[in-house]
């Protein structure tokens, strides 16, 4: 399969993304918690780009194999802290809204808010978004696994 485009983005865009990954990074989040979120949000939306380069993204910063193997299955495992499932929580439940599935319950935002401060949660809410704007981007443009940025 071919990428649609070949240009680069413009730079009033890049320098709109890079603002808002400094908002996201300003919140207080641990950053691999970040790629945690990142990498379920991609996995879900099947945005192969975005998923390599958060697990190498994640590897860079110390994340183990056992466990970037093991967040598509992380309910199913003891690998991930009670903070970190919160956030994957609230991830799955921020990404799927279509057909029908209810978001983010009060139940889910009630576990995260028991880990993270109001800005913690702004930080994963934006992080979140970033991912999806991305991974549907990548997934219209027919962007290749293999890159990093």
């Amino acid at each position: 399969m071919e990428p649609r485009l070949k240009s680069k983005s413009s730079p009033e865009v890049t320098g709109a993304v890079q603002q808002l990954y400094k908002a996201v990074h300003a919140g207080g989040v641990d950053p691999l918690l970040l790629e945690l979120v990142h990498l379920r949000v991609s996995q879900i939306n099947g945005c192969a780009p975005c998923a390599y380069a958060g697990v190498q993204s994640a590897k860079r910063q110390g994340e183990t194999e056992e466990r970037l193997h093991s967040v598509v299955t992380w309910r199913e495992t003891p690998f991930f802290t009670e903070p970190e499932r919160a956030a994957l929580a609230f991830a799955e439940a921020a990404t799927r809204i279509q057909d029908g599935q209810p978001g983010v319950t009060d139940e889910i935002w009630a576990a995260a808010a028991k880990h993270f401060g109001e800005d913690q949660l702004s930080a994963i809410i934006l992080h979140i978004a970033l991912t999806n704007l991305f991974n549907r981007v990548n997934r219209a443009t027919r962007e290749q696994a293999g890159k990093t940025w």
